[in-house]
């Protein structure tokens, strides 16, 4: 399905949230050096546990929010609620306030990604969605690559006018959803949700999730996964304070007497658009690699690649050392990109599939909330061994992986369906 047969309310979208996620990846992963030194990591770090704790609530009143009362409307007074966060956020000069209006901004965040996937769904058949889908992720990882270089750049001297500059194109972004946009979620749908109390749908939620105390494979995925994610969620947490401490002046390129030197943010914005770059030119072709291996192997070494990758950051100082580590890192990122979700809708049973892969998303939610722990981890026991508690984590990931896979192979017939063949 081509970009120009898409819905309206789609193309207004992706060029819109293009623009807002661009500026949004100037400052944010240099948002926990700015907390660091102005709380101290200790600080920060829980800080930043509890302003993810806020946006798993959010989440789930996005969701209902979303079917209640429409998608348009939630993804208007998300824009609009981040572009008032990020002004606030620009013009005061006290970090308390800072942290609160990026709270705020992590809030409103969540309630605009429930409504904006449903909206995908209410407008695009079911045979184009993937295609879509995929449009939108590669557009975030450009964004990705191309924020933190120009945010290294400017984070240093005009870290107010990037939140300026956010705040007047989300507000932007809202005010063209508003004029320009159409309502997509189904009549009868937001009927249906108008009737129920939200308090009820909270209750429902977190009811649908115990199925993971009840399933022996599907909490080993989800142990897994969590352990996992402490690795890979350091992207925009433990990485940037240490390459900040770390890399000093280096020189990335010379030709002659010619010399690129880096150093510190700059140093940490080039890691982490070499990782967005790699996200996106290779996800599709690494995910086609993956399929012909067995999936047991994929997702123990996945994981064993998280535990080198983090292991060698740990070892290194030198900024071609850390673009090494880098790229094994993201190896381990697409080997399961394309795998996991496959892989959920396989083990759910065909009526509660919408419930796993609900249930699924807590590895994310809860690998998010905990991964800020190792930034006062630093304090107390240093980089390297933050590093090396990381790497063990990985590692006990690749052993539950390898377990979950052994009991599937023994009762493989309550976990398969008959279109999976050995």
């Amino acid at each position: 399905m081509r970009i120009r047969d898409w819905d309206v309310n789609l193309k207004i979208r992706l060029f819109g949230e293009a623009a807002m996620n661009i500026t949004f990846w100037m400052f944010f992963p240099f948002l926990t050096i700015y907390f660091a030194e102005a709380f101290g990591k200790g600080t920060a770090g829980f800080l930043l546990v509890l302003s993810q704790a806020f946006s798993v609530i959010a989440n789930l009143l996005g969701g209902y929010s979303a079917d209640r009362f429409g998608r348009k409307k939630m993804m208007v007074l998300s824009a609009f609620g981040q572009g008032i966060c990020f002004l606030i956020f620009a013009l005061t000069t006290s970090p308390v306030i800072g942290f609160i209006a990026f709270a705020f901004v992590s809030f409103f965040s969540s309630i605009y990604w429930p409504a904006s996937q449903a909206m995908v769904a209410d407008v695009v058949s079911e045979k184009d969605r993937s295609n879509v889908f995929a449009v939108f992720y590669t557009s975030i990882n450009i964004a990705v690559v191309v924020g933190p270089l120009l945010g290294a750049i400017f984070y240093t001297n005009y870290f107010s006018e990037l939140l300026f500059i956010c705040s007047i194109i989300c507000l932007g972004l809202a005010f063209t959803l508003a004029k320009w946009t159409t309502e997509t979620a189904p009549a009868v749908s937001r009927q249906k949700q108008l009737d129920d109390r939200w308090h009820y749908f909270l209750f429902k939620q977190f009811k649908d999730y115990g199925i993971i105390f009840k399933d022996k494979i599907f909490m080993l995925f989800m142990v897994a996964g969590v352990l996992a994610s402490q690795t890979f969620m350091q992207l925009d947490l433990l990485f940037p304070l240490y390459i900040k401490d770390v890399v000093h002046n280096q020189t990335l390129l010379s030709v002659g007497d010619w010399a690129f030197k880096v150093g510190g943010e700059q140093a940490f914005g080039i890691v982490l658009a070499f990782n967005g770059l790699l996200v996106a030119i290779f996800t599709v072709s690494v995910t086609k690699w993956m399929t012909k291996y067995v999936e047991r192997n994929v997702f123990v070494l996945s994981s064993v690649m998280y535990a080198i990758s983090i292991l060698l950051f740990g070892q290194t100082q030198w900024i071609w050392g850390l673009l090494l580590a880098m790229l094994i890192f993201t190896f381990g990122e697409l080997m399961v990109a394309g795998l996991q979700q496959s892989f959920i809708s396989r083990i759910s049973p065909e009526h509660m599939r919408g419930q796993y892969f609900a249930a699924a998303s807590l590895r994310y939610t809860l690998g998010k909330t905990i991964a800020p722990m190792t930034i006062p981890l630093t304090v107390w026991i240093g980089y390297q061994w933050t590093f090396f508690v990381l790497s063990l984590l990985a590692l006990t990931s690749a052993c539950l992986y390898w377990l979950m896979f052994s009991f599937i192979q023994k009762r493989k017939p309550l976990y398969f369906h008959s279109n999976v063949t050995d």
